[in-house]
């Protein structure tokens, strides 16, 4: 009996002891998958030229993830966005998205803003096989030819020449018609893209090109590139351009007295609230494309989502209004979360097939994506600035008293104001 007692001790004692050892060595095991997050990347400009939009679309995504956590999240999961600075600079995207996927081990991936940072992700989303929403991206995909990849800039299929095309359709109405053209251009992906677009517009609606030439980014002194449009003389000047390059080409115009019969056509940044700001009057005449304006029309599908992003902006520091990207910023991740839920996974395989075949209804407006990922119709649009002052403030920026929607004719709200110096 005390033998067996013996025995027994012991027993218990090395069981004891290999129960602790195997706790030891097999830690609790994870979560479920439904108690882990959705994690989504992206590269976002937050610092550099491109930041005054790239936070705005970042502040209407992670009302996105607030209002979509609100309620169930996606697929029963909560979702969690996961994003880094990419300065504006291209050369630090392939690196953030290979992070984004190797290191942080993120479910799903989205594209940061611009064209010029959209097209150095591609190489590393096609090797990953990932599904790719892109954020204001022109034509990225031309090249490329992924399958997986979708556009929310509302181009249309005619991707390239979409921001200019009503540009040159209200030259065109001109009496007498106007008959030459200067072309000039940022050495930019996204600029190079939208000056090849105007190229075959000029073809398109009759129009001689007297003047083409391309400046290089970081392009600081302007005169130059005016006085050899002013010698040039075209009846009209199409310019295609990122952010600090439009304002740079406005002041110095502005300063030169040039005043063609029409200038703009394809300048980024002049969306922008704070770019408005520094410019004010010297605006006043310019055409220029739109994707999105707060017309009333346009308005009444998005009112609820503004009115919490004007409040979430003043604590966050960002565009007061958020109407150039901020709206975007909310609409591509419902766009994502709608093709999650729809197609019931996250599998990269099921998500581009449910996006490339279903329609989808946005704060921005309803879409579709066809060839190449790219929108089935178009919604661009073409407008024109006018009746600044330089008492201007966020008052004026909120609503549509300086600006004209003149393309398309079912969203026009006037007409042009011709020639250019009339409206100066």
């Amino acid at each position: 009996m005390t033998w067996n007692m013996k025995l027994g001790g012991i027993c218990g004692g090395v069981a004891l002891a290999t129960l602790l050892a195997v706790l030891v060595a097999s830690p609790p095991s994870a979560p479920a998958q439904s108690d882990q997050p959705i994690r989504i990347g992206l590269s976002i400009a937050l610092t550099g030229p491109l930041a005054p939009n790239g936070k705005q679309a970042l502040l209407g995504a992670k009302i996105w993830e607030e209002e979509i956590n609100a309620k169930r999240g996606l697929l029963g999961r909560k979702v969690e966005l996961v994003n880094y600075d990419d300065q504006s600079n291209p050369a630090t995207v392939p690196g953030i998205y290979t992070k984004l996927l190797d290191v942080d081990k993120v479910d799903l991936v989205v594209s940061g803003y611009a064209t010029n940072m959209v097209a150095p992700a591609m190489p590393i989303i096609i090797q990953k096989n990932k599904t790719f929403i892109s954020l204001a991206a022109l034509d990225v995909n031309s090249q490329f030819q992924y399958p997986r990849y979708f556009s929310m800039l509302p181009t249309g299929q005619d991707t390239k020449p979409s921001f200019t095309d009503g540009y040159f359709e209200v030259a065109s109405q001109r009496n007498p018609k106007p008959e030459t053209v200067s072309i000039v251009s940022e050495d930019a992906e996204f600029a190079r893209n939208a000056c090849e677009g105007a190229r075959e517009n000029a073809k398109k609606y009759g129009f001689k090109i007297i003047y083409d030439r391309a400046f290089p980014p970081g392009t600081t002194d302007f005169s130059p590139i005016i006085r050899s449009l002013q010698a040039a003389d075209a009846d009209f000047v199409v310019v295609c351009s990122y952010p600090l390059s439009s304002v740079g080409i406005v002041l110095s115009a502005n300063e030169l007295s040039f005043t063609p019969k029409m200038l703009g056509g394809a300048m980024i940044g002049l969306q922008a609230t704070v770019f408005k700001n520094k410019l004010k009057s010297k605006m006043n005449g310019i055409v220029n494309f739109e994707t999105w304006v707060p017309s009333p029309k346009l308005m009444a599908p998005a009112a609820g989502f503004f009115k919490t992003y004007q409040e979430q902006a003043k604590a966050e520091g960002v565009d007061p209004l958020g109407y150039f990207l901020g709206g975007w910023g909310y609409a591509y991740f419902q766009v994502l979360g709608e093709a999650v839920e729809g197609a019931n996974s996250i599998d990269d395989d099921k998500l581009a097939d449910y996006l490339r075949s279903h329609e989808f209804k946005t704060i921005m407006g309803d879409l579709r994506f066809g060839k190449n990922g790219e929108r089935t119709k178009s919604a661009m649009m073409t407008v024109q600035y006018h009746n600044i002052t330089d008492a201007a403030d966020l008052d004026t920026w909120r609503g549509m008293s300086y600006q004209t929607v003149l393309t398309p004719v079912d969203q026009k709200t006037g007409d042009l104001i011709y020639p250019y110096a009339a409206a100066k």
